[in-house]
């Protein structure tokens, strides 16, 4: 079924997705991957606030390359999620509601999905080119000194991904290998 949300993502929201849907987000999403989540998690040790309220909020594993004249953002394409499973259960604890990337991910974040009422989303990989396209601004909001793994705002419109895990533990991945066994 394909979906239409805006981002922030309400628990509300997070609760009507299933794994399967095709969803739209349009609305405010930040990225970050491993350097930037080893940096907040080592904010969260030392008992220092995070630099970016995530609560409700959506976290894309994308690092991008330079921006072409006239664009906001070079492409934009998923990482592999696995690399921020050690930090994911915590931040969706925290309030974070939904992730993009690619691949599987860990039992304990799986769990954490379900535990927050929350959402993994898949975007498509090697189509980085087609996905910035639809991201209309970017500014970088933490850790500048990352430079492609800093922390960016990004508002995007009609951000095309796939639920893959959802608050009721189903997970696509494991529903679509059974699918086509029966094939």
């Amino acid at each position: 079924m394909d979906k239409h949300i805006n981002a922030p993502i309400s628990k509300e929201i997070s609760r009507s997705l299933r794994a399967g849907d095709y969803v739209y987000i349009t609305g405010t999403i930040y990225t970050a991957r491993d350097a930037a989540h080893k940096r907040m998690d080592e904010a969260l040790l030392k008992g220092e606030e995070l630099p970016i309220d995530i609560k409700n909020q959506v976290i894309y594993y994308m690092g991008p390359s330079p921006a072409r004249e006239g664009r906001p953002i070079g492409s934009a394409g998923p990482t592999t999620a696995s690399r921020m499973d050690k930090y994911a259960p915590r931040l969706l604890d925290l309030g974070l509601t939904a992730m993009i990337g690619k691949g599987k991910r860990s039992k304990e974040v799986l769990e954490a999905i379900v535990r927050n009422e929350s959402v993994y989303f898949a975007a498509v990989g090697g189509a980085g080119a087609l996905l910035s396209k639809c991201i209309k601004a970017s500014e970088v909001v933490a850790y500048e000194d990352l430079g492609t793994e800093a922390i960016r705002k990004l508002e995007v419109e009609n951000f095309p991904v796939i639920v893959v895990a959802d608050c009721e533990g189903n997970n696509l991945y494991e529903t679509a290998i059974k699918e086509y066994q029966k094939i």
